[in-house]
């Protein structure tokens, strides 16, 4: 639909700020083949140049930039070169975050799907590598980076399992380290509520292990089977015990969905309509968790 008409609908849902996509750039399929498009191999000169009309779209309607999807996976294995690679990028979007004034940027922890789990130990070796390296350039443009619960698949598809982050308590723990290192908060916890779902967690529960460290969401529904980023009430998730852990634990920050198959079931002409629905959901879920 164009950046511009993009952004004008947004605002005309009532939303305030966006989740910019910058994972669009270097795509999973790029990174695990090696074969890359190049976008991140120009100067921060010509990449800003591109990002420009983001910004600008953004400013004209009164959007901000809420948080940031950096590229995944972030490790591959068996490819140190994708991952040096991935790793240039994960710094230069840091740059396009401070550039749109967006102050988080979500990346995903490293880790290997089922039949090709990592050891503990190691993952945990290479997730403080990855994020460590990072913490240099999270000082120097000042956005925080979060961590996500992730989960996997088995073989075939059809069951799925914890993978890394999905216990609060690794989470908490990545995120204590790796602060501790950096001498200062850096680093914060992004909670996906469809991984959550999927994997069985009590939502509340989830909220009030992770406590403070939590300063972001990716807000959807599914029907507990499958990833499928539904809007709220279109699958399971019990949405009374998502709003009472927010407000329990003192969350001050944004209400970012993550539904965009919600978009994709309906017809693109009630695309507006469809917004506004999910954009009325973010006012009734913030004033239900601020309220006494």
């Amino acid at each position: 639909m164009g950046i511009d008409e993009g952004f004008r609908l947004i605002h005309e849902a009532g939303f305030d700020c966006v989740d910019f996509n910058i994972d669009h750039c270097m795509s999973g399929k790029e990174i695990v083949s090696g074969e890359f498009s190049g976008f991140f191999d120009q100067d921060m000169e010509k990449i800003l140049e591109a990002i420009r009309p983001y910004k600008e779209a953004a400013a004209k309607y009164g959007v901000t930039f809420g948080q940031a999807h950096a590229p995944f996976p972030t490790y591959v294995k068996d490819k140190p070169y994708n991952n040096e690679k991935v790793l240039d990028a994960l710094k230069k979007c840091l740059a396009i975050c401070a550039y749109v004034d967006c102050p988080y940027m979500i990346v995903h922890p490293a880790f290997f799907d089922y039949n090709n789990r990592m050891d503990p130990d190691d993952e945990w070796d290479a997730n403080i590598k990855l994020y460590s390296a990072l913490i240099p350039d999270i000082k120097k443009y000042h956005v925080t980076v979060c961590l996500e619960n992730m989960f996997t698949y088995n073989s075939n598809g059809r069951k799925v399992y914890e993978a890394i982050c999905s216990d609060m308590n690794e989470a908490a723990a990545y995120i204590d380290e790796l602060n501790d290192m950096a001498g200062e908060k850096c680093f914060a916890f992004c909670l996906d509520t469809g991984h959550a779902l999927l994997l069985g967690k009590d939502i509340y529960t989830a909220i009030m292990q992770i406590g403070e460290r939590l300063e972001t969401l990716h807000i959807h529904d599914n029907d507990g089977k499958g990833d499928q980023h539904l809007a709220p009430y279109m699958g399971c998730l019990d949405w009374n015990r998502f709003i009472k852990g927010l407000r329990d634990v003192g969350y001050q920050g944004a209400l970012s969905f993550e539904t965009f198959n919600t978009i994709n079931v309906f017809d693109l002409e009630l695309m507006p309509e469809v917004l506004r629905l999910i954009g009325a959901t973010g006012r009734m879920f913030a004033r239900r968790i601020d309220a006494e």
